[in-house]
């Protein structure tokens, strides 16, 4: 990528888009923020970050391990993340207390990567990706899978929206009222897990947090009630995403690193300004 630029603003546009790899780039990159965005907010307001965190990694073992099957990395990474979050979601009321036990998972993950891996050492480029994320390779297969994970994540988190929101903000009074949380928080992370393999595509398993989380946080301490802040997290992911491509091209500094810079910035941004939220946060 150009590391300088000359002419007017329009031509460094122009010239940008110029490149099929960069509309590829902004196309994936636009759809995964918004997803990253809206589905973060609540893994956020629900304390949940680093049950989050541990899904990315337990995927990153799925995705070597179809790798060295000769499966798509990519269904590997959803399938794995998507048993482990079952797995943590029946177990909700004990492991959101449970950090170790979440480290462990996650450290084991890591390992069984590292494994799979020593077994098909041709896969150790594709295993780069994973990490760090490689979202100028997205091709236009990428961006379909991609497509049918947001519909997929969104529809679903709008169809538990009601109780998930009461769940997370009034659990006493909802499970007194009957709602079934262990199937809310079941179902949440299970989204939460196709939100991970979509946000893995662009920024990597290791730093899924820039998107996932960053964004959301900032927009809890920015926002005055729910919708608001869904919406500010949902823009900050995609300016922060958009953002991070355009500093990338122009620098030729990693995508991710711009992104994750990004999203470190507009988090401790939005420290510096007096909390307005009156969302509070449950870590049942």
């Amino acid at each position: 990528m150009p590391s300088n630029a000359t002419g007017t603003s329009t031509d460094i546009i122009t010239d940008m888009f110029a490149y099929e790899f960069m509309r590829n780039a902004f196309v994936a990159a636009g759809i995964v923020a918004v997803v990253a965005g809206l589905t973060g907010f609540f893994l956020v307001m629900r304390g949940q970050t680093f049950a989050g965190h541990a899904l990315s990694h337990v995927g990153f073992a799925g995705a070597t391990g179809a790798g060295l099957i000769g499966l798509s990395a990519i269904w590997g990474l959803i399938g794995f993340s998507l048993a482990a979050s079952i797995v943590m979601g029946l177990m909700s009321e004990r492991i959101s207390s449970r950090d170790v036990a979440i480290g462990v998972v996650l450290a084991l993950a890591l390992g069984f990567g590292l494994l799979f891996m020593h077994y098909h050492t041709a896969f150790a480029s594709q295993a780069t990706a994973l990490l760090f994320g490689n979202v100028l390779a997205v091709d236009h297969t990428t961006i379909a899978i991609l497509v049918g994970l947001a519909l997929v994540t969104l529809l679903s988190l709008a169809a538990i929206m009601r109780p998930l929101i009461f769940a997370s903000l009034q659990p006493e009074l909802a499970e007194a009222k009957g709602v079934p949380l262990r199937f809310v928080s079941t179902a949440f992370l299970a989204i939460v897990a196709l939100a991970v393999a979509a946000s893995a595509q662009i920024v990597g398993v290791l730093l899924v947090f820039a998107l996932m989380v960053g964004p959301p946080a900032a927009a809890q301490r920015l926002a005055t009630g729910l919708w608001a802040g869904l919406a500010v997290a949902a823009a900050l992911a995609l300016i922060e995403a958009w953002g991070g491509l355009v500093v990338a091209y122009y620098t030729d500094w990693p995508v991710s690193f711009c992104i994750a810079a990004l999203s470190a910035l507009g988090y401790f941004a939005a420290l510096a300004t007096p909390r307005r939220t009156v969302l509070t946060h449950n870590h049942g």
